[in-house]
């Protein structure tokens, strides 16, 4: 008897320190039981502390990588990560709309957890511009969200505003993550599908181990929708799964700087 598994594609950057980019969404799909494809834009030098070289790779293979995938497995849902250049992220949106892809999340990555730049300003209108438009749920924490709605973002009200101004540029759904959120005990992400708000809460974990929870996050809510959820049902439970995972990688002793996340700790008990 054939079975048939859930499918996503990740689009996005690989990390050599394995704990974020490609390698941390591929582990994600693995993870939650969805079988996982990827496609590289770029190859970092990376580890905990910061990220040491990047080598972008042609826009035209990287569309090349898309269209091996697409033409033979397929996919359920696609997210992508670090995007580096506006020429790969005009080849991403032309694959997109070729394949007619469903269900897209986009992490709009601009800056590592160690502060070093992973999209080029002059990407930054190319992405509001071709891919943004095409999204179904996109992921910005507050910094992002602070660049593309152009707010200051310092609390839950003023992270709503920005949901509603960065979905009025073509998002379907916007989360915006609340992580950074200062003298918050909680992390709350909000997410606006255009008419309500639904909020996300969970208990703010003290550990510098948090490298990849933005990739995590963005590819547990594909490997939701890879699996028939709602974006709601999606989005919640990559919320429980990121806040469980987080709560394994506590006491992990990986690297000096920001550690990885235990990806696999539901697997374990």
């Amino acid at each position: 008897m054939t079975k048939n598994i859930p499918r996503a594609l990740t689009i996005a950057g690989s990390d050599s320190g394995g704990g974020a980019g490609i390698q941390a969404d591929l582990k994600t799909f693995a993870a939650l039981g969805v079988y996982g494809m990827s496609a590289l834009t770029a190859i970092t030098a990376q580890n905990t502390v910061g990220v040491q070289g990047v080598v972008e790779l042609p826009a035209s293979f990287v569309g090349l990588q898309i269209d091996a995938v697409l033409t033979d497995i397929g996919a359920d849902a696609v997210k992508t990560g670090m995007l580096s250049n506006s020429e790969i992220i005009a080849v991403i949106a032309a694959k997109m709309q070729e394949y007619r892809v469903e269900n897209l999340v986009v992490d709009p990555v601009m800056v590592a957890k160690s502060g070093d730049p992973l999209l080029r300003p002059e990407a930054r209108q190319a992405l509001i511009e071709r891919l943004i438009p095409l999204v179904t749920v996109l992921t910005p924490n507050l910094q992002e969200a602070s660049v593309l709605s152009g707010l200051e973002l310092d609390s839950l009200v003023a992270m709503k505003e920005a949901a509603r101004a960065i979905q009025r540029l073509g998002a379907r759904n916007v989360v915006v993550k609340g992580g950074h959120l200062a003298d918050s005990p909680q992390s709350i992400d909000v997410l606006y599908d255009g008419h309500d708000f639904t909020e996300f809460a969970a208990p703010r974990l003290a550990t510098k181990n948090t490298h990849g929870t933005g990739c995590t996050f963005a590819s547990a809510i594909a490997a939701g929708l890879a699996k028939g959820q709602s974006v709601q049902e999606a989005v919640g439970a990559a919320k429980a799964y990121l806040n469980a995972v987080l709560r394994a990688s506590v006491n992990l002793r990986l690297g000096q700087g920001h550690g990885p996340l235990n990806h696999f700790a539901l697997t374990h008990t």
